[in-house]
Formats: structure tokens, C-alpha cells, sequence
């Protein structure tokens, strides 16, 4: 079976609205979807009925936004309960704060890179004004011309070093790892790629990540070369970690599409082994 168990709507920052999300997932191929939408839970019910309709098997899903060590890192929870009140409190409360760091992030744009209108324009593809991002000033300095795409926007304007770069502390690992147990879902870390830690931190990550009742790496993903999902493979196999698979969409042309990633490595264990798919 095909699963993609990490992707984005507009609820979050992704493009689309949770049921093109579904239609473009099932016209890919996708057997069981999940969507995961960054620390935010209201496009599950609208996802859950279109992907009904596809005839997909849905997963519920969110993805948290943690700070380590001073890096921003995240967690992927999986089948969790919609209306687990601990999940939903608490990320209210992360989502906090996001509209005055998207006031600083324009700042920066202007006065290090004489940009200007970034926060009304990154607002403008903000479907909810709390849950402004970066790839929401990343569309916009593409739509301005300044840049030629997303990855361009984020490789000289939003990443740590640049001028639209403005960090944030999000939750920690412990808390956003207990979260989704409390909500009975399972907690995966994704795209370990994306990070740039050296080796030693990733292992002290993925020992943190264990103790705290993490499950699962997320191996083969979007932004993940072959060369690492073999290493994070191996890993996973390594420290006892079961394995997952997603795309990370976020829209058309916007990074990896639906139906685009290898097959998980049969020979690690994947984190829907015992979900009765």
C-alpha cells in the first residue's frame, strides 16, 4: 500500500485547502493519507470526509514545532485524537507569538535586504493570520520577483544567517513528544535531514528523542536524498526507532509532490506495522 503519512494545507502553510489536498493525494495513488498540518488541528474533519470520499484510509495527524538545543526541529504525531484537549490547548498556545515574529521577520527584510510589503504580502497567502510562517514570506518574495522559487526564498532570506531569519522558541521535545501520547498517537521525528546537526547531536537528539516516547524516524521524505534515507535508515534500525514516509507537501511545484518518493526499505519496520491498513 502507498502511504504518505506527512503533508500541509492552507490551514497550516501549505497551498491548497484540506480536500484538493485529498483529491491530489488519491489521484497520485496514495492508499492512506495523512495530513499534518503544523501545529494546528482544523483541517482534520474536512480532510477525514474528502479522503472518505477518495476512497483513501485516513490518518490523523499534526506536526509540532519544537526548539532543541536552539535549533527548531519537528514532530510528527500520528492517529492522534482530534479531540484530545491536552493536544488542542497546547498547541494554542504554540501558536502564539507567530504574528509579532512575522512583524520582526519583515523588519529584517526591510531594513538588511531594503524589502519591503513583506508582511502584508506573506498575509495575504495566510488563509489563518495566527498561523503565519516563513513559507508564507517565502510565496511572497517569490510572487514580488525578488526571488525564483521557495527554496531560493528560504536559502538567502529565512534560514538562520539571513536576513529574514528570526528565531522563535517553540515547545520543547519532552513536551510536544507527551502531547501526542496524550492524545494515543505516535510520535515521529521528521525529515531529520533538514536539521544540519553533526553526528554527535543527532545521536544526542535521537537518545532525548527515545527517552521521551518518541517511536519512529520519518526515513523517506521529500527533502531527503537516497543517501539519506539510507543513513537515517540505518539509524532508525540502530536505536530501535520504527520508520515512516511522507512527502511533506505544500502545495503544486512547491517541493516534493504525491506519488513522487521510493518505497520504504523492507527491511526496517514501519510505524503502521501493527494499524491493522
Amino acid at each position: 500500500m502507498n502511504f504518505d503519512l506527512h503533508c500541509h494545507s492552507n490551514v497550516s502553510d501549505g497551498a491548497l485547502p484540506p480536500a484538493e489536498v485529498a483529491r491530489r493525494a488519491a489521484r497520485a495513488g496514495v492508499d492512506v493519507w495523512a495530513l499534518t498540518d503544523h501545529d494546528q488541528l482544523g483541517g482534520l474533519a474536512q480532510a477525514r470526509e474528502a479522503a472518505r470520499a477518495e476512497g483513501m484510509r485516513f490518518v490523523d495527524g499534526v506536526e509540532i514545532s519544537v526548539t532543541w538545543r536552539g535549533s527548531t526541529i519537528h514532530v510528527v504525531g500520528l492517529r492522534i485524537d482530534p479531540a484530545s484537549e491536552t493536544l488542542a490547548g497546547a498547541l494554542e498556545r504554540v501558536r502564539g507569538g507567530r504574528i509579532e515574529r512575522a512583524r520582526q521577520i519583515a523588519r529584517e527584510l526591510e531594513e538588511a535586504a531594503g524589502i519591503t510589503g513583506a508582511f502584508d504580502g506573506a498575509m495575504r497567502h495566510a488563509e489563518d493570520p495566527t498561523m503565519i510562517a516563513r513559507t508564507h514570506f517565502a510565496r511572497y518574495l517569490a510572487e514580488a520577483g525578488v526571488v525564483a522559487d521557495l527554496r531560493e526564498a528560504f536559502r538567502r532570506f529565512l534560514v538562520p544567517g539571513k536576513p529574514g531569519y528570526v528565531p522563535h522558541q517553540w515547545a520543547s521535545l519532552t513536551d510536544a513528544v507527551g502531547w501526542i501520547l496524550a492524545a494515543g498517537g505516535h510520535a515521529v521525528l521528521a525529515h531529520p535531514g533538514r536539521y544540519g546537526l553533526s553526528a554527535g547531536a543527532m545521536e544526542a537528539l535521537l537518545n532525548e528523542f527515545r527517552t521521551a516516547g518518541g517511536e519512529a524516524l520519518e526515513v523517506v521524505t521529500g527533502s531527503h536524498s537516497p543517501e539519506q534515507m539510507r543513513m537515517f535508515g540505518a539509524l532508525a534500525t540502530r536505536h530501535a526507532f520504527a520508520a515512516s514516509r511522507g512527502s511533506d507537501f505544500h502545495g503544486p511545484e512547491e517541493g516534493a509532490e504525491f506519488g513522487s518518493l521510493p518505497a520504504l526499505d523492507p527491511a526496517l519496520r514501519p510505524v503502521w506495522r501493527d494499524w491493522g491498513f
